[in-house]
């Protein structure tokens, strides 16, 4: 994340007001782009083509398409997410900018030809029914998520912040335009629309990837290399983006609380719509998330490592380790305080919120609850991001396997309560989770010299 680090950087030193909007604004675009602005891209084409007066049918079943694309896309690409990434920090610390192209290109290889099999045996399996049409839709949509995903790895890493916020407007823009182009066309229109705007978007990504770090070969497989990975990682990827979905996988198919849509495809009414606007409430947060990140805590982080590379002395780099928890223990203080007013005010705005988008009030409580898990998520999620700096592979992955089954768990129990308890599961998991990051990313402090030293002599 060292190239948008430094823009944010460089934009704060100027101290003004529209500077310190310019770094937030960039902040948030770049942290919630890939999957927070999707949400809000295909609501927004949802709620358009019912003013169009497109078939509501053929808009609900767009909706839980599209949505039951991004949910698999997702958790599919969780499985190169982290250990990509890991991957290509290490290629840049070892100044070999060189494989990193040729190694997107074998990610991207990967991913489609895997993508492209399940996707395959689902439309065998699943979509029994269906339009030919549609089946080629979902299925091109599919690979599209499943390699656009990867790309937006290397979003924080870029340097051209400004022509990564065009590309986001550019392709958002075309998929609402394009879906309500194509929107006399059906469901199949709605479709081709999304796919048009996501393909703008990755192959615009794309190109602006070959710009920054040019290869001399075409493909390579290096991060697929054993010595090269950490296996950690990969399961981590995987199991959080599952735990993400899961309720809402549980939700979908639970007889009691789903219906069905089109194909296989159910969807659970009383649950989607609070979950995915709480969603939206956390594009403040994350732009704070990211800021503190990637200015304060990744300067204290590069000072503490400096000092100890360096031989430093032992009270300096004490002090150093010292200030490294405090930078962290602010950033994510700050990021709960943000959230947290973010929070109190949907809660007065609330009711006139559902009601201006035409949600019914009795969808009130759900929404209540949702708001608190996903800024709860969001804490989590900044812890996990400090224990990857500090390469806590083993503690991270510990938090997404419990974050993972506890969602589980509370879900399934929460449905046999009720509905008056619907969301609790979801929110259970996430604080649960939380308050066990924070006291092993304590534990990880107090043992911080001691590790590090030991990991320096082997």
């Amino acid at each position: 994340m060292a190239g948008i680090g430094f823009e944010i950087r460089r934009i704060l030193r100027r101290d003004s007001f529209l500077n310190l909007i310019e770094a937030y604004g960039l902040a948030g675009i770049i942290s919630s782009g890939p999957w927070v602005l999707s949400v809000l891209g295909v609501m927004l084409i949802g709620i358009i083509s019912f003013t169009l007066r497109v078939a509501s049918t053929d808009v609900v079943q767009f909706l839980v398409s599209v949505t039951y694309l991004m949910a698999v896309s997702l958790t599919l690409s969780g499985l190169f997410q982290h250990v990509f990434t890991r991957w290509v920090a290490d290629r840049l610390y070892a100044k070999r900018n060189d494989l990193i192209l040729p190694n997107l290109m074998g990610v991207i290889w990967v991913t489609t030809l895997l993508s492209l099999g399940l996707g395959l045996l689902a439309m065998v399996l699943f979509f029994s029914g269906t339009s030919v049409l549609y089946r080629l839709l979902m299925l091109a949509n599919f690979v599209v998520l499943c390699n656009l995903w990867p790309v937006t790895i290397f979003l924080s890493s870029m340097k051209s912040y400004r022509r990564i916020v065009v590309v986001f407007v550019l392709g958002y823009a075309t998929a609402v335009v394009s879906a309500m182009t194509l929107a006399r066309y059906g469901l199949e229109g709605l479709l081709g629309g999304l796919l048009l705007g996501h393909s703008l978007l990755f192959f615009s990504f794309f190109y602006t990837i070959i710009r920054q770090y040019p290869g001399n070969s075409l493909i390579r497989f290096d991060f697929a290399r054993r010595k090269q990975i950490f296996p950690a990682l990969i399961f981590t990827g995987l199991l959080f983006n599952a735990a993400v979905w899961a309720d809402k996988f549980i939700f979908w198919f639970h007889p009691d609380t789903s219906q069905p849509i089109i194909a296989s495809l159910r969807a659970s009414v009383i649950y989607d719509l609070p979950i995915f606007l709480a969603y939206l409430s956390i594009i403040p947060g994350m732009a704070v998330f990211l800021v503190r990140m990637e200015t304060d805590f990744a300067e204290a982080y590069e000072r503490f490592y400096d000092a100890v590379r360096e031989g430093d002395t032992l009270d300096r780099i004490n002090g150093f380790r010292d200030r490294m928890v405090i930078v962290a223990r602010n950033g994510i203080y700050e990021i709960f305080k943000v959230q947290g007013l973010t929070v109190i005010l949907l809660f007065l705005w609330s009711e006139e919120i559902l009601r201006a988008i035409g949600i019914s009030p009795l969808y009130l409580p759900l929404f209540h609850i949702d708001l608190v898990s996903v800024s709860i998520q969001l804490l989590l999620l900044a812890i996990q991001n400090v224990l990857f700096y500090l390469d806590a592979r083993g503690i991270n992955l510990t938090l997404c396997t419990l974050f993972f089954s506890s969602n589980i768990l509370f879900t399934l129990i929460t449905i046999e309560l009720g509905a008056s308890f619907y969301g609790y599961g979801f929110a259970g998991a996430t604080l649960v989770s939380a308050l066990t990051g924070l006291w092993l990313l304590s534990r990880k402090f107090d043992k911080l010299e001691y590790q590090t030293f030991m990991l320096q002599g082997r």
